[in-house]
């Protein structure tokens, strides 16, 4: 009897062996690296989801390479333009209306606007307008008309490389979002714990808010060109700003008048002392040559 069991026993040993190694492990999430339960003593060694390792940019490695490799849609357009100019008008007002009127036909705002009308000051004003990034060419093309363009610089600053860096790093952050939250859904643990894989979330969810907030920013600076305009009236060749130019002549003569008695009035203390030394040297020769004559 005890020989039958032995030779029973090899085959029970190799079969116990094969349905121990072809027991499956326990399931893993895609992406995620399982390290030992929060409280590491725990009985019954329950198995947690770590956070994934992330990359120096913010961005899971893999996460980062599938969206490089699909640009979003319009990011290839995205491009912030900006333009200043300065413009001579023969009327500041009626200047004014013709900018809010190009501004209004291309489907653009008057932004900001500063004015300057005040007594001797130069007619003046600073206009900030804002179109459609479509319709840009058409503003810089309408200022000639206005009046005569001094000068102009445009500026384009390409913000496409980081509209797709920034997509990609809230997508990443959306999943990790979406992972902490089946894991405080699904797992148990300490109190501790909780509150730690909580707190990752809020951070992550800041995350969320921030890259959205930049993405938004970029979306409505692309889509809206600004130009600033200065527009100013000429110069007057003579006299000051908002003044008549011959009643500047006749302040500026009489003003002339003035300074030549001014310091007509100041060479008295140096003609009056002079004149009477040589006065008194002249009638001190005359007295000298009378008194030798009679001798």
């Amino acid at each position: 009897m005890k020989h039958r069991i032995l030779l029973f026993l090899p085959p029970l040993v190799v079969a116990a062996c094969v349905a121990t190694s072809s027991t499956p492990n326990e399931p893993q999430q895609q992406g995620l690296h399982y390290t030992e339960g929060w409280d590491g003593l725990s009985a019954s060694r329950s198995r947690v989801p770590a956070v994934p390792v992330m990359m120096e940019s913010g961005v899971e490695a893999g996460a980062a390479n599938d969206q490089l490799r699909v640009m979003p849609p319009g990011a290839a357009n995205m491009v912030i333009r900006t333009a200043a100019a300065s413009v001579q008008v023969d009327s500041l007002d009626l200047a004014l209306t013709a900018l809010r009127q190009l501004a209004g036909r291309l489907g653009g705002f008057v932004a900001n606007a500063a004015i300057q009308t005040g007594e001797g000051e130069l007619r003046s004003a600073n206009i900030e307008v804002k179109v459609p990034a479509t319709r840009f060419d058409e503003l810089m093309t309408g200022l000639k008309p206005i009046g005569e363009l001094e000068s102009s610089k445009v500026h384009t600053d390409d913000v496409g490389e980081e509209y797709v860096d920034v997509t990609a790093r809230m997508d990443n952050s959306r999943r990790l979002e979406r992972r902490l939250i089946d894991l405080l859904t699904t797992r148990t643990g300490k109190l501790k714990d909780v509150l730690d894989v909580e707190q990752s979330l809020a951070r992550v969810r800041e995350e969320i808010e921030r890259y959205e907030g930049r993405l938004r920013y970029l979306r409505a600076h692309t889509a809206m060109s600004t130009l600033t305009v200065y527009v100013h009236e000429p110069v007057p060749i003579v006299g000051s700003v908002g003044a008549s130019v011959m009643g500047e002549a006749f302040k500026q003569a009489w003003r002339n008048f003035v300074t030549f008695l001014a310091l007509f009035v100041q060479s008295l203390g140096v003609l009056i002392p002079i004149g009477v030394l040589v006065a008194a040297g002249w009638f001190g020769v005359q007295r000298w040559r009378g008194v030798t004559r009679t001798a």
